[in-house]
């Protein structure tokens, strides 16, 4: 089970409107709060976003060696409609919009987000179909 995800950010103060907009609408609940980081926390797994003294670069390059992007089940279509329609008055832009919302593929419905650092998350409208042995 997965147990938590930590983002840093160069910009903590920036990158709490988008992330906390999102992450609320996603039914996830502020956990804690200190002086370089907030986290928010969903059933038994947590977020945090730290703005570490120890960060080497300015943003996240999602096609780099590394972590590409956050996805997230969402409840169906209507619900993708309706958090990507919100999401760019909250600091996140649509990638792929020429795709959308079947950039993933002639099955998937979903959203792809990008923040002004980089982070990518999907907006999936299905959970994963688990395959048989």
């Amino acid at each position: 089970m997965l147990h938590h995800v930590e983002l840093w950010v160069p910009d903590l103060a920036g990158a709490l409107e988008p992330w906390g907009w999102l992450l609320g609408s996603l039914g996830w609940q502020p956990y804690q709060d200190w002086p370089g980081g907030r986290s928010w926390l969903h059933d038994d797994v947590y977020l945090v976003l730290e703005q570490s003294p120890a960060l080497s670069g300015s943003v996240h390059d999602r096609l780099a060696p590394g972590l590409n992007h956050l996805a997230f089940t969402v409840d169906g279509p209507a619900e993708v409609d309706r958090l990507t329609a919100a999401s760019s008055s909250h600091g996140w832009t649509l990638l792929f919009p020429d795709r959308h919302p079947r950039a993933g593929g002639p099955t998937s419905y979903a959203a792809y987000l990008e923040d002004a650092w980089g982070f990518e998350v999907e907006l999936q409208s299905a959970p994963p179909t688990r395959k048989s042995a």
